[in-house]
């Protein structure tokens, strides 16, 4: 499996625990696929390779893995519900979630893979991970993007760049010293992002991102001096947040790359029936497009058996909603780039109007000391509405996978 250069770097080292931190599309995951098959090799090992989730671990690395190892005639059982492949020398490989991180006590490890580690519990790798390493003096990989000063990442990554820890090295590359990504692209997401996300994810910078979710929101530039001065247009777009208190629409105009907020309804002790209603009232010769909460294809014994996007759909109105949650971190960048983008470009404007949606903006935020918004705080009904319709029409770009982004190396054997 040939490497690029910054790869082979990470690999050539000795170190027992290396932290890499690279920007996307680097090729972590080919990395990780590297490493599994180098340790795997040697007889009789126990290798995890560790994923935030479970649905991560299935969905990013196990088919290609799967693929490679029967391709080259290491496997002798899979076991496709547990996600373990057991080779001819009697090496184990696992692929694992750590999002029961507890199910994880009582192994002894040769080595732990743990990719997208930025997204991992600190717990998690003090806890568990770490003491199933002690027994066999076993070694760790950690591979992932930034994720703000003072997280565990970069604590982690610290701690890696100590020359005082022996045991540790840190290495860090952007997306364009992997050779991955031409620069054309690199330049397009420059325009794309918020400057920011764009740092963090391509320039794998560790920035310092304040509490509030939509740091990139100014009242001045995307809100009070934007007032929507055109004719209501034929098509209106609704970013939708279902609760009982409050039921929270967001409606928009969007003409191109740009998106503009004209109004906004938020109704106490209601449904979606009565939130319906008042659109059609407001609204009565447009063609309306939602863009839900994708929890509310779930169907609902107060409304008679019927899911929330069912009685939308019902009324005339098109749905559009993944058909599960993007990660709330891929959404809120999604709005934070078009509010202002890495270049200065903002393309996310709120009609001063509009007012429950500007303080939603304003005062949604993190928990301290961490990247989880705070729900408990009541600000964040019209920011995830804003949320749900700018993620669907203007998402962030993610990763492809290792056969998409590296096909000529599937083809190769292990050395």
């Amino acid at each position: 499996m040939p490497l690029s250069k910054p790869q082979q770097v990470i690999s050539n080292s000795k170190t027992r625990f290396r932290v890499v931190v690279a920007g996307r599309r680097f090729g972590k995951t080919f990395l990780a696929m590297h490493e599994i098959a180098k340790i795997a090799r040697y007889p009789n090992k126990n290798v995890y390779c560790i994923y935030p989730t479970y649905k991560q671990a299935k969905k990013v690395l196990w088919k290609p893995l799967r693929k490679k190892m029967v391709l080259i005639n290491w496997a002798a059982k899979v076991n496709e519900s547990e996600l373990t492949i057991e080779l001819k020398n009697g090496t184990l490989i696992t692929l694992v979630g750590a999002d029961n991180f507890d199910s994880l006590r009582g192994v002894g490890l040769d080595a732990a893979i743990l990719d997208e580690f930025q997204l991992l519990d600190k717990e998690a790798w003090l806890e568990v991970i770490r003491p199933a390493l002690s027994d066999r003096q076993g070694s760790a990989l950690f591979i992932g993007t930034p994720n703000g000063v003072g997280s565990f990442a970069h604590e982690l990554y610290n701690k890696a760049k100590d020359p005082q820890e022996k045991n540790w090295q840190a290495f860090t590359y952007t997306t364009i010293q992997g050779g991955n990504v031409p620069q054309e692209e690199i330049d397009q997401a420059r325009q794309d992002l918020d400057e920011r996300t764009f740092r963090a994810e391509y320039e794998a910078s560790f920035e310092t991102f304040s509490n509030a979710c939509y740091y990139a929101f100014s009242r001045d530039e995307n809100g009070s001096l934007k007032a929507f001065t055109n004719p209501i247009p034929r098509q209106i777009h609704i970013g939708m947040d279902f609760n009982r208190t409050p039921l929270t629409a967001a409606i928009f105009d969007v003409s191109n790359d740009v998106i503009h907020q004209f109004d906004e309804i938020s109704m106490n002790s209601s449904n979606t029936d009565e939130m319906v209603e008042e659109i059609r009232n407001r609204y009565p010769t447009q063609r309306i497009v939602v863009y839900p909460d994708p929890s509310g294809k779930r169907q609902q014994t107060s409304s008679g058996g019927r899911s929330d996007h069912t009685i939308l759909t019902n009324a005339g109105f098109v749905v559009k909603a993944p058909n599960r949650h993007n990660p709330v971190r891929d959404g809120i960048n999604a709005v934070n780039s078009k509010l202002k983008s890495a270049t200065g470009k903002r393309t996310l404007f709120i009609d001063p109007k509009c007012k429950k949606t500007i303080d939603s903006m304003e005062k949604y935020s993190y928990k301290e000391g961490t990247q989880i918004p705070d729900k408990d705080a009541g600000a964040d009904h019209f920011a995830d509405a804003v949320r749900y319709a700018v993620d669907y029409l203007f998402p962030i770009k993610r990763d492809y996978t290792p056969e998409q982004l590296e096909p000529q190396r599937f083809g190769h054997s292990i050395r």
